[in-house]
């Protein structure tokens, strides 16, 4: 299992778990709560309970890299094209905007 704690303006906002039965993400109770708290994604809204697809979310894919800037990512981490999660954990530590994915063990949890 791949997992990625999802910050939104340096916050935990949630989880991303990628599994045998697909992805999942997940708001953060805490996050939830807080005060004024703002969806990730028009569309990922806030809600407790979690967001489920055989696919990465659209949102999240559209988070990494194409063209000659993924060919780099691609051959210097020796990543497969087809590993969307793999990619996203690599590539979007520090994205453009206010979402950024940090790669999570299952120790760290």
């Amino acid at each position: 299992m791949k997992r990625a704690e999802i910050k939104i303006h340096d916050k935990t906002a949630g989880w991303l778990t990628q599994d045998e039965e697909g992805y999942h993400f997940v708001y953060d109770k805490n996050f939830l709560q807080g005060e004024n708290p703002e969806p990730i994604s028009l569309a990922l809204p806030l809600q407790e309970k979690p967001f489920e697809n055989k696919v990465l979310f659209p949102f999240f894919d559209g988070l990494i890299p194409e063209g000659w800037l993924l060919e780099i990512a691609e051959k210097n981490w020796k990543l497969n094209p087809r590993d969307r999660m793999g990619l996203l954990l690599v590539c979007c530590k520090d994205c453009i905007g206010a979402v950024s994915v940090h790669p999570k063990n299952e120790e760290d949890v």
